[in-house]
């Protein structure tokens, strides 16, 4: 086991406070290579932690935490932090069931101020708890660190606009890698690149000034001056006309330029912004020239790098959806695909490659995507939005409005539906079966396998309605692609087997475990394939002819597809004997996909012991 001169001493942030400067760089030498020891054993976020040791060192240095708040924003560069608050030794359980969570979580840990998953909430967070010390009458101070593209999303304006109007005593850090998990795009990321460049003021700003100090006079009209030009090379006034104090950009690497601004900046008032420039993979060469490729990551072997791995034949279900995307674009040269920074998340990359200018990349604004995808419709443009269920949630108002009170034929492409695995509560898509099927003019299509899942894009390519396509972040099961399919009938499922009193009237890809219980209890197996519009007649013919209905879904119970069978099993006003299959232990942690299927009782062992403990009887039948 490696030993560290160091960082084998270091427990918690009040072990640094006697470590000398230099000692402070020994530590972040050793943190990083913790981090990359560590992470290339089993797994996580590397890349984005690297670019975040030193700014994790200096800002426990300086502030004493748990007392003063540290916001961290996006979650996923917060590993040295973990590492100087008491789980150094859990790092190589991170992200594992029973292990550390990959994000900053509450119940983890009092220093970790806030829990966070996505991106952009850290503003607004920290705004509120500096207001909070402000009604205590309690002298804490809290730190926003903002970074990995957090700053492209309406959310972070938002918390900037009511931070420097409230103008409370508040330090927002960004963290500019140009990087989210794709490169920046927009606006904003062309701003940012501006301010690095405005560096030459900075440098001017400072010759000039001592030399004009020796005639007063000329000092006055340069100052006059120097407000006209600085908008023009060193556009930070953007944070001051939003009512902040800027700082920057100063280098994030830099451990003793850190600890002077840093201090300095602790005894200030009002809202202050730091901005620092840092690198994301920094220290490791692979990294930093492959930030995207080592952003998440499996087990490697840091000295050979990331090796391609043996090319599986069978397709994940987000490889359908790429495949498809470049199918359609080939045929219809005005489709469009949007995608909230999760170009290589949602399978993208080639379609991107391909057809750059039917390609958007919008930046952490999941809002702003549907509302754009929504005016392309009106005008005619057949569109896709790829997005992550969870991601979904916050474009919720937008999808409403915008998408389904106008029936506009947008195409949602939801991925990471179900459980997710090591990325956690933050990330399981486990609510968008209930929050979307109540939603007018909504057709919600759910497919059992790859296959299906390239038919059902099909269908909602040529349908004229708003629809919602979910599928999980798996491999599928091997059936190969028919790129010729037939479109589906809307609202019609199928049955795959046909049994005696129990029937499984299964939502999605669950299918394969339901298929295997089947075939144990002699009971009909249904793929529904539609949760709305619902397949009532199907419905109806499997309660005429079964004692037991069993809905399996992978989504919570409550108002997902299986209420949505109860409701209208309601309407018919007859007896019959139910039993809802889902997620149930409210919000999923993080570990093996496999081994939280078995814990929420939705592997083929869980699915047959809830209907045989439910119906004790079954053996009688």
């Amino acid at each position: 086991m490696t030993s560290y001169s160091i960082l084998d001493k270091i427990e918690y942030p009040s072990d640094l406070k006697n470590l000398t400067q230099d000692e402070l760089y020994t530590l972040a030498e050793e943190i990083r290579g913790y981090i990359l020891s560590t992470i290339s054993s089993v797994g996580g976020h590397l890349a984005s932690n690297l670019g975040t040791v030193e700014l994790s060192v200096v800002l426990h240095y300086v502030y004493d935490s748990p007392y003063d708040k540290i916001v961290w924003d996006v979650g996923h560069q917060s590993y040295a932090h973990k590492i100087l608050t008491g789980r150094k030794s859990k790092i190589s359980t991170i992200r594992k069931f029973g292990g550390i969570a990959g994000f900053p979580k509450c119940e983890e840990s009092e220093y970790d101020a806030f829990g966070v998953g996505h991106s952009s909430t850290s503003i607004s967070a920290a705004l509120g708890m500096a207001i909070a010390n402000k009604i205590k009458g309690k002298d804490s101070n809290v730190v926003a660190v903002i970074g990995d593209g957090a700053m492209t999303a309406g959310l972070a304006f938002e918390g900037l606009n009511n931070a420097g109007w409230l103008q409370s005593n508040l330090l927002v850090i960004l963290n500019d890698n140009e990087m989210s998990i794709s490169e920046n795009v927009g606006a904003i990321r062309k701003y940012f690149s501006s301010i690095l460049a405005g560096r030459f003021y900075n440098t001017v700003k400072g010759t000039a000034n001592k030399a004009l100090d020796l005639i007063p006079p000329m000092r006055k009209f340069a100052h006059k001056i120097e407000e006209h030009v600085k908008g023009m090379i060193m556009p930070s006034t953007f944070f001051e006309e939003l009512g902040f104090n800027y700082i920057g950009p100063i280098d994030g690497h830099d451990i003793e330029q850190l600890l002077d601004t840093l201090k300095k900046i602790k005894q200030l008032s009002g809202p202050q912004f730091l901005h620092i420039v840092t690198k994301k993979g920094y220290g490791y060469k692979l990294a930093e020239n492959s930030p995207i490729e080592y952003h998440g990551v499996s087990k490697f072997n840091p000295c050979e790098g990331i090796q391609q791995s043996i090319k599986n034949n069978t397709l994940t279900y987000t490889q359908v959806f790429g495949k498809w995307l470049c199918d359609i674009a080939a045929k219809d040269s005005s489709f469009v695909a949007i995608t909230p920074a999760m170009r290589e998340g949602s399978g993208m990359v080639e379609y991107a490659n391909k057809y750059p200018d039917r390609f958007f990349d919008v930046g952490i604004a999941e809002q702003h995507s549907l509302t754009f995808a929504a005016g392309l419709s009106t005008q005619g443009i057949k569109v896709v939005v790829a997005i992550y269920s969870t991601f979904l949630q916050r474009g919720y108002d937008q999808l409403i409005h915008d998408i389904a009170l106008q029936n506009l034929p947008v195409i949602l492409a939801v991925d990471r539906a179900g459980i997710v695995g090591a990325d956690g509560p933050t990330h399981t898509g486990s609510f968008d079966l209930s929050f979307i099927r109540c939603i007018p003019n909504m057709v919600i299509m759910v497919p059992s396998n790859e296959n299906e899942c390239y038919q059902m894009l099909m269908s909602a390519y040529k349908m004229n309605r708003p629809t919602m396509v979910r599928y999980p972040k798996s491999l599928g099961i091997g059936i190969p692609i028919n790129e010729n399919p037939e479109c589906l009938e809307i609202g019609k499922g199928e049955i795959i087997r046909q049994g005696k009193n129990i029937a499984l009237l299964v939502f999605g890809t669950l299918l394969k475990e339901a298929k295997l219980v089947s075939e144990e209890l002699n009971a009909t197996l249904c793929n529904m394939r539609f949760l709305s519009p619902l397949d009532t007649e199907l419905l109806q013919e499997i309660i005429k002819e079964h004692k037991y209905i069993v809905t399996i879904e992978e989504n919570v119970v409550e108002g997902g597809a299986g209420s949505a069978c109860n409701e209208f099993l309601v309407k018919l006003n007859q007896s019959y004997s139910i039993l809802n299959l889902g997620i149930v232990d409210g919000f999923v942690t993080h570990g093996d996909q496999a081994v939280l299927l078995n814990q929420q009782g939705l592997d083929r062992q869980g699915i047959l012991k809830s209907i045989q403990r439910r119906w004790e009887n079954l053996n009688e039948v």
